[in-house]
């Protein structure tokens, strides 16, 4: 069947993912009429979202990488299931080139951008050209992979210290090292290369002169593939451990809405630049002056979405089908008004301090009173579930929307202070920790925020 516009209608979605995002997914897809495909481990075989699925196939033993990396298998399932469309979620395989290539040579539809723009992306290197090359700004660095120390030696030389060794083909915030001194140089090159050879299977780097006291904003936006793009606000992610966002807002507190349209124009530059289809984010720092610097491109569905759907209204996985399907986007920019503030809480199975995964069995959950609108859990939990301790572990993230930010915060204080998770330590203690300090409610704060609160203590 044909859709209006020229694609093809999805009629039958596999998910390859699991947890809360493919809950998600799910509840999208039920509004939209789509038949939904599950895939579990042997280790998910009890996830509660399985029995929402309309179809649900085992992939194998707990190990993601013969299960849910493994691209053999998950083809296998799309062509039992005859699904006509694949939404990769966040993580695993989401950004993977050759699992996108894989699904659109079985003939079926990848919820994301085109894979050639997978594959060119997957460099930060090519990344950093094309920002380059179409006027928006980046870091001090270089803009091909280093070949040996000596190149570093010689970059510190003439930049100074400190500056982020990166891979180039590193992600989820794995393979960064900040440098800030010679005797350090060839340690952590060594240190980097060998980890992404393991982790990505490319050990190339590459160097950025380090922002001190940096906020990290991001861009959503949408594109059809009839040339429309459009932008849905902006992020705060500042609030990060080991450079993994714990809580994201819309707006940023510090964004002017000059900023906003400097970082749009900057968005859909390189959207354009890249070919780039469906939705996608990019990454930006703040300096302490108020620059911005381009620094990466997600090509998925984020983790943080739920915010900018709360204060937008729109519905970023509904819109990744239709976009998919060959539909138009149906909004322009002069109808993106951001209206009041969402922000959330991601909540692992983790100690709150060290952050050492908490892998167990919830032994009792009490969620939040539901608020009206003001709150939205995505999760996919219930007592007497095994959380393994093969995966992420990211068990739910926590939203609030409120008038103003103080209200939002003040909201999301109240939902995690009444979330109970028994059997697994949880970092809500940290969560809270952060809502209740006075410097983030009042805006004041950068990357190293959880680093110099948790020193403190």
């Amino acid at each position: 069947m044909r859709h209006k516009d020229g694609g093809n209608v999805i009629k039958k979605l596999l998910i390859a993912n699991r947890g809360e995002i493919v809950a998600r997914i799910i509840r999208a897809c039920r509004e939209l009429d789509i038949k939904t495909v599950a895939v579990y481990s042997d280790a998910d075989q009890s996830a509660p979202y399985l029995k929402d699925a309309d179809e649900a196939y085992n992939l194998g033993p707990a190990n993601p990488v013969k299960s849910y990396l493994n691209i053999e298998k998950l083809i296998d399932v799309l062509k039992i299931s005859r699904a006509d469309a694949v939404h990769p979620g966040y993580g695993f395989l989401a950004e993977s080139y050759a699992f996108a290539q894989a699904v659109v040579s079985s003939g079926a539809i990848w919820v994301g951008p085109p894979p050639e723009v997978l594959k060119a992306i997957e460099s930060k290197c090519y990344c950093r050209r094309i920002a380059d090359s179409v006027g928006v700004p980046v870091l001090p660095g270089t803009n091909e992979p280093v070949r040996d120390a000596n190149e570093i030696f010689q970059f510190a030389a003439k930049y100074g210290y400190p500056f982020l060794l990166k891979l180039d083909k590193g992600g989820g915030g794995k393979g960064i090292e900040s440098v800030n001194s010679e005797e350090k140089i060839k340690g952590a090159f060594e240190r980097l290369s060998r980890i992404g050879y393991m982790a990505f299977g490319n050990g190339d780097c590459y160097i950025e002169k380090q922002v001190m006291m940096p906020r990290h904003i991001e861009v959503q936006f949408l594109a059809d593939h009839f040339g429309n793009y459009v932008c849905l606000g902006e992020r705060e992610c500042s609030i990060q451990r080991r450079y993994q966002k714990i809580i994201e807002e819309s707006p940023s507190p510090v964004i002017t809405e000059e900023d906003r349209q400097t970082l749009y124009n900057y968005t859909i530059k390189l959207a354009k630049a890249m070919g780039y289809r469906n939705a996608g984010t990019i990454e930006f720092l703040r300096s302490e002056d108020g620059s911005f610097y381009f620094m990466e491109v997600n090509a998925r569905l984020q983790v943080e979405h739920p915010v900018t759907e709360l204060v937008t209204g729109v519905d970023i996985v509904k819109s990744q089908l239709k976009i998919a399907s060959g539909e138009k986007l149906n909004v322009e920019q002069e109808e993106i008004n951001l209206r009041g503030h969402a922000i959330e809480a991601r909540v692992y199975a983790e100690d709150p301090l060290s952050f050492v995964p908490s892998p167990g069995k919830i032994e009792k959950l009490i969620f939040p009173s539901a608020n009206g609108h003001f709150l939205r859990i995505d999760h996919a939990l219930e007592e007497g579930l095994s959380i393994p301790p093969y995966y992420d572990p990211m068990l739910a993230k926590v939203i609030a929307w409120g008038s103003t930010r103080e209200e939002a915060i003040r909201r999301l204080r109240e939902a995690l202070a009444g979330f109970h998770i028994g059997g697994v330590k949880t970092i809500i203690p940290l969560n809270l920790m952060v809502l209740e300090n006075n410097s983030f409610v009042s805006g004041q704060f950068y990357t190293g925020f959880i680093r110099e609160l948790l020193a403190a203590k």
